[in-house]
């Protein structure tokens, strides 16, 4: 049987997943890491994009996660998410409006927009469309 890790994903909403896993999947400020059973302890700032939780061989979770905080401890992960979804439940739709809206606002050179709310709101709605076409390519 293989090593596992208990790993939480809480948002500042709710606890969206608490469960053992054998590898967590993270998208750290620095690049993607990977946390194992007994990784040595760390804290790192999120970036927005997919934390995917390998539950085994066959089967892994994945989220979209807006930021935040990971620690890890030798047999504890957790992820403290600005905001945190099941990538299942990621309303594509609403996405596709996000970052049109984002591009317009960004687009116009009236002053009337706060440019770096527009960034963020862009950076949210591409990672939560990259993280569903990762799920479609993984057939999940």
């Amino acid at each position: 049987m293989a090593m596992t890790i208990h790993v939480d994903i809480v948002s500042a909403e709710q606890e969206v997943y608490s469960g053992m896993a054998e590898m967590l999947f993270a998208p750290a400020e620095l690049g993607e890491v990977g946390i194992a059973p007994r990784h040595a302890p760390l804290i790192t700032r999120l970036k927005p994009g997919e934390v995917r939780v390998k539950l085994n061989d066959r089967e892994s979770l994945a989220y979209y996660v807006s930021g935040g905080l990971l620690e890890v401890q030798p047999h504890v992960v957790t992820v403290l998410a600005d905001t945190a979804i099941r990538a299942h439940d990621i309303d594509e739709a609403a996405a596709l409006q996000a970052k049109a809206r984002a591009e317009e606002m960004l687009s116009d050179k009236s002053g009337k927009y706060d440019y770096a709310h527009a960034k963020a709101e862009l950076a949210e709605a591409i990672m939560q469309l990259k993280t569903l076409e990762r799920l479609r390519k993984r057939g999940s």
